[in-house]
């Protein structure tokens, strides 16, 4: 019971504290957001009032209540808030997801189209050698002074390229992979031998979509190389030192897998998890150093970097050098990165090379080579330039290049005639695989959409396709229609795919190929010393380089 006087009081305190729970709603609601809201729900149901959310400052809405726009709709204490982040907005030719209405129906979410999703693909270590697993895919044999290796099945992996997107299966196989016809890649997906994330492709004309997996199982087969042996010339705890015969490449490319260096020291010298420190062309004998811990290849990169390493190079070059030291400096800009072919260019990047003729027989000279930078092709280019290439280099002594052959770097024909008539001249001589392609590389403009040019000639395109078919007498067995080759399930264990050297759908198994002789295998170009801190190493000179060497 209050005293007359202060009858009225409770009221006053009543209304200043409603006064203050609207008050206070408002401002901390501005500051804090939806806590404010739950802090407030009470004054609210006392008030029948409902304070719009405000942000960054912003009034929720006008005196009308209506909302302005980019700022959020006013929320109910207890409702969920609408989900905008990580919303997506429906592309072109697709329906936006409806919200269902209704109590109990949730709404439908995007990944309930079951749109094909792949994990990204898994790292590799860089550098590292390969496993026992996959040296065991195959075997080598040797015959007639090759190294030989047996035809085996083979995946090949690949994530789904940009460019493919939203193309067909038989699309990308007859614009990118033409190695094959159609009727082939039709026969495999019959067999079963096409994936597409792990699921066998069922018809070609399924649309590839982002991040699709692909798995394409061939029977593959391996140009051999020379039987020379990869000889160890020093191992320590650091580093694996070889002599690389011409002929192998270094590591897995092209058509070469297991008749490389790499995968040769996995299999007979039982040395793994390498680090190539550096590369040398697959034509190019001599001193080839590994890493065998990433300490020690990044190590001796930051030497490469800091231009404390010395290489130096032996080869045998056309016509009598000058007897002085030469110092060539001339830029060098690659033409095809695909074929493999380099000139000297004012856009090229710089390049340094000095050269030191040691003998001349009458013919040809024997010259020592310090490059000084690390260009591709570097040494034969600037060889070439200096009008004095390798004798036997199938690139840069070419009549492709035009009658001067590149000398001074007068070459008479665009990049693409130049191209097309390097294209053509391994071609004639079926020796594609010294510009490390197969057919199935070449564009159609590099072959058959136009005629070699008149540098070239028609009569030694003859004479060159008369001698390569004497030489190499590829001989095609009868044909046969891939689909009758296709093998019933209920046989195919009776058949030569049991055995790995032969399979029915292989065009490959098919031609009967004369081998090369061991010496078209070689290039006069050897890395004969190679020295940084703490460290040198050295390689035989080559049977061609001694004075006594006459050409065949």
């Amino acid at each position: 019971m209050w005293p007359g006087g202060c009858r009225w009081l409770p009221v006053l305190l009543q209304g200043y504290l409603n006064l203050w729970r609207l008050t206070s709603a408002r401002t901390w609601g501005s500051c804090w957001g939806p806590m404010a809201e739950t802090f407030s729900t009470g004054a609210e149901a006392a008030s029948g009032l409902r304070a719009p959310v405000q942000q960054n400052g912003d009034a929720g809405g006008d005196a009308r209540g209506e909302r302005t726009s980019g700022s959020p709709k006013p929320v109910d204490a207890g409702v969920e808030p609408p989900q905008e982040v990580g919303k997506q907005t429906p592309v072109s030719g697709e329906q936006a997801p409806v919200a269902p209405s209704g109590p109990g129906k949730r709404k439908k979410r995007r990944d309930a189209t079951r749109e094909r999703v792949v994990p990204p693909p898994k790292k590799r270590r860089a550098g590292v050698s390969f496993s026992d697993e996959h040296f065991a895919e195959t075997s080598y044999y040797f015959e007639g002074g090759l190294r030989k290796v047996r035809p085996y099945y083979f995946d090949f992996r690949t994530y789904c390229k940009g460019r493919w997107v939203g193309h067909s299966l038989l699309h990308v196989f007859s614009t990118e992979f033409r190695a094959q016809p159609l009727a082939y890649y039709e026969a495999a997906v019959r067999e079963g031998r096409l994936h597409l994330n792990e699921e066998p492709v069922q018809d070609l004309s399924i649309v590839l979509k982002d991040n699709d997996f692909l798995r394409n199982r061939v029977h593959r087969h391996e140009p051999p190389v020379t039987a020379e042996p990869v000889r160890l010339l020093a191992e320590n705890e650091d580093v694996v030192v070889v002599d690389k015969p011409s002929s192998i490449p270094v590591h897995p490319c092209g058509r070469f897998r297991h008749n490389t260096v790499i995968f040769i020291l996995g299999k007979e010298h039982q040395l793994k998890e390498l680090h190539p420190l550096h590369r040398l062309d697959r034509l190019t004998s001599g001193v080839l150093m590994f890493a065998k811990t990433a300490a020690v290849s990044e190590r001796i990169h930051e030497q490469v970097r800091d231009r404390q390493l010395e290489k130096e190079y032996v080869c045998r070059v056309e016509g009598e050098f000058p007897a002085e030291e030469v110092t060539c400096k001339e830029p060098i800009l690659v033409v095809s990165y695909k074929v493999g072919v380099c000139r000297v260019d004012a856009r090229g990047k710089p390049c340094e090379t000095v050269f030191q003729r040691l003998s001349y027989n009458g013919h040809s000279s024997v010259v020592r080579c310090r490059p000084l930078t690390g260009r591709t092709h570097q040494i034969r280019v600037h060889l070439q330039f200096l009008g004095h290439p390798i004798l036997n280099d199938p690139i840069y002594n070419s009549v492709a290049w035009g009658p001067s052959r590149g000398r001074g770097g007068h070459i008479p024909k665009t990049d693409e005639e130049l191209l097309r008539d390097l294209v053509a001249e391994h071609q004639a001589k079926q020796s594609l695989d010294v510009l490390d392609l197969c057919e199935g590389d070449l564009s159609p403009g590099l072959i058959g959409s136009s005629a070699p040019s008149s540098e070239l000639g028609k009569d030694h395109l003859g004479e060159l396709a008369a001698s390569a078919q004497k030489m190499d007498g590829a001989v095609e067995a009868a044909p046969q229609v891939l689909d009758t080759m296709a093998l019933a399930p209920e046989k195919a264990a009776e058949t030569d795919v049991v055995n790995q050297e032969i399979d029915p759908l292989c065009e490959e198994c098919r031609l009967v190929r004369q081998d090369p002789l061991p010496q078209d295998l070689v290039m006069f170009l050897h890395a004969l010393r190679y020295k940084g801190p703490g460290f040198e190493y050295f390689s035989p000179m080559p049977a061609w380089a001694q004075d006594d060497w006459q050409e065949d």
